[in-house]
């Protein structure tokens, strides 16, 4: 595949360059309009993927990130936001930060949390303002389909306020938030891949979530000093309409998610099984577990009505507690053994294994997916059979990737290194055969690594090309700030035997969970459709100010360089409602809109349409400008908002 960007063929021949330079010559004065135009530079065509370096090559390898002016990433990260409470959109090799997609907290940039759109979809109080202005991102993970992602969403989670939130891969946007009840701490989250029951459904229909905070249940001030009544909840949302299809009641802490190929189990690894409400308390146990929960049971018992509510949610809630559900046969969920306190649990590529790391254990626990169902079925007597390695990789194992190879890669938090391991081999030395060599390579980062996920990692195509490291800690890796230091995130060349260490990239806390593919799997939109927006204004002879007493309603577009109304009139104390519709057609063109004094500042894409309500309770002229670059006469395009005392 060509890195030449392909041609938007509804503005095919007229780049933004081509036509801010071609819109001034129309509009200025002569002297200015005896400048020349000049064709846009075409991007460069380089090769269709990353050239794999040799071990030793470093400064080669590291060149794979330097593209050339004009060259595109071969791979799109999608990573947490952290404390911003947004998604952020990477270019890979080269690490370059292509957007922020806001989500749960304002954005200034774009208008987020001050248009009414962006407003409906985070959730406001009765009086209009938001509900909440803070989030904390940590888990992104995208749809499947046959077994890859397919382009069409991505899913992030809050987990302060507990809510998670749907990106529309098309345009890059977030579309919808839900916010989960009955839990705190919202942590996991993981898409299904296929459907449980129907082998013809091969895409995500559901998505996972676990919460990591035992809370009392309904959590209204009662039994706050009974610990050991604490429970927490496995949330499913469905896909499409993100309304909350049902829950399970279990036993200990939630943490991170994952699900099988097959659509038939789900699982979350647990720590804190004893139900401690102190830390020292939360690690007592030399063992805690993976949940793995029969999707399709719980469907059942859900439809044949075997469930509870709590407080004022409607939504069904199972049990799935280990008490009600020690009979293989009737059991919605399974617990399988675990070193203490684990943190990851991650797919393996070719759908045969979940593999959890120790945190507080050196290990890796290997879980044959196979022998769970076995469990289920009533076929295997005890649980723990279905664990076929556990292996010590290193200090502080958190979290693992895969490269298409049989190869794992698991961060070691406390060693603050990547140990490469290869899964097969660690099966043979669990069973006896201690002359399997399981370790294949280890790689120091900088520093005390936490999350990590290569190209394709949790996906049939896993392609082993890259892999990511995000270390909590950069110390002394780049220029001092002050106090608050960025995190680092590291790229690694996995294409060889060895791991080759690409480049740091300094980013702002706390990111956390990211994941890689390649970018011929999304196809963004580079315009909008008027019929995206029931408020669109298509014309601008439909432009004006429509009063009905004090509630007034104010339609504007905006086509560079110029709003379509040069003034308008509002009277103290008026009801505004502000609609802008932006009319131009070309790739890349947004306008801006800002009104001084009034907290307003927002922009519009290509035929993108948003509105905001404000009161005008101060008289005085207010020039309202366009806040994004757009043309020429930019500096030129305002109208201005009168307000009569």
């Amino acid at each position: 595949m060509s890195n030449k960007r392909e041609v938007n063929p509804e503005t095919a021949g007229m780049g933004r360059r081509r036509f801010i330079n071609t819109a001034a010559l129309a509009g200025l004065t002569a002297g200015v309009a005896a400048c020349t135009e000049k064709p846009a530079n075409a991007p460069a065509t380089a090769a269709s993927g990353p050239v794999a370096a040799p071990a030793a090559a470093h400064t080669d390898a590291a060149n794979a990130t330097h593209l050339k002016p004009g060259e595109l990433d071969t791979y799109y990260g999608l990573w947490s936001g952290g404390h911003n409470g947004d998604m952020r959109v990477l270019g890979l090799p080269s690490g370059r930060e292509i957007h922020r997609i806001p989500c749960f907290v304002p954005d200034a940039l774009v208008g987020w949390g001050i248009t009414n759109e962006s407003k409906k979809i985070m959730g406001t109080k009765p009086d209009g303002s938001l509900r909440y202005t803070v989030g904390d991102t940590h888990h992104t993970h995208a749809s499947y389909k046959d077994g890859n992602y397919d382009g069409r969403y991505a899913w992030i989670n809050d987990k302060i306020n507990s809510r998670i939130a749907r990106i529309r891969l098309d345009y890059f946007i977030c579309d919808k938030i839900t916010e989960l009840p009955n839990v705190q701490g919202f942590h996991g989250i993981f898409p299904d891949k296929a459907d449980p029951v129907d082998p013809a459904i091969n895409y995500t229909t559901r998505v996972f979530c676990g919460a990591e905070f035992h809370i009392p249940l309904p959590n209204n001030g009662k039994d706050v000093d009974s610990p050991e009544k604490y429970r927490t909840m496995f949330t499913c949302v469905d896909a499409e309409s993100m309304e909350v299809r049902w829950q399970v009641l279990i036993d200990g802490n939630c943490d991170l998610t994952a699900t099988s190929y097959d659509g038939k189990l789900a699982a979350t690894n647990q720590y804190n099984v004893e139900g401690g409400a102190h830390y020292e308390d939360m690690m007592s146990a030399e063992r805690d577990a993976c949940a793995f929960f029969n999707i399709a049971r719980i469907e059942e018992a859900v439809k044949a009505g075997k469930f509870k509510i709590y407080g004022d949610s409607k939504v069904p809630v199972v049990d799935g507690t280990r008490e009600s559900n020690k009979d293989p046969k009737t059991a919605l969920v399974a617990y399988v053994s675990t070193p203490k306190n684990p943190h990851g649990v991650n797919a393996s590529p070719d759908g045969k294994y979940f593999i959890c790391a120790g945190k507080l254990s050196p290990t890796c626990t290997v879980i044959e997916l196979a022998k769970v169902l076995d469990w289920f079925d009533g076929k295997s007597e005890k649980l723990d059979n279905a664990i076929v390695a556990e292996v010590e990789v290193g200090l502080g194992p958190l979290h693992t990737a895969f490269d298409g190879r049989g190869n794992a890669y698991t961060t070691l938090f406390l060693d603050s290194q990547v140990v490469k391991w290869n899964v097969e081999a660690a099966i043979k030395f669990h069973a006896g055969d201690k002359n399997a060599k399981y370790v294949v390579d280890r790689a120091d980062v900088h520093y005390q690594p936490g999350h990590i996920n290569a190209s394709q990692s949790e996906t049939k195509a896993a392609d082993g090309k890259y892999l990511a490291v995000g270390c909590k800690f950069s110390k002394d890796r780049f220029l001092p700030v002050g106090p608050l230091h960025p995190e680092n995130e590291q790229l690694f060349d996995i294409s060889g035997e060895k791991m080759v260490m690409l480049a740091d990239h300094p980013v702002r806390g706390e990111p956390h969970d990211f994941i890689i593919f390649k970018r011929e799997l999304v196809r963004p939109k580079q315009v909008y459709s008027h019929d995206d927006f029931p408020l669109a204004i298509k014309d601008p002879k439909e432009s004006g100010v429509f009063r009905n007493g004090k509630k007034v309603t104010v339609k504007l577009t905006s086509q560079a360089p110029a709003f379509s109304l040069r003034e308008f009139k509002l009277k103290k104390g008026d009801e505004v409602t502000l609609i802008l519709t932006n009319l131009d057609k070309i790739e890349d063109l947004t306008h801006g809109i800002a009104i001084p004094k009034y907290n307003v500042q927002f922009v519009v894409n290509p035929l993108e349409t948003a509105s905001v309500n404000f009161v005008a309770d101060k008289p005085g002229v207010y020039w309202i400008y366009c806040t994004n670059f757009c043309h020429a006469l930019h500096l030129e395009m305002r109208t201005r908002m009168i307000v009569e005392g």
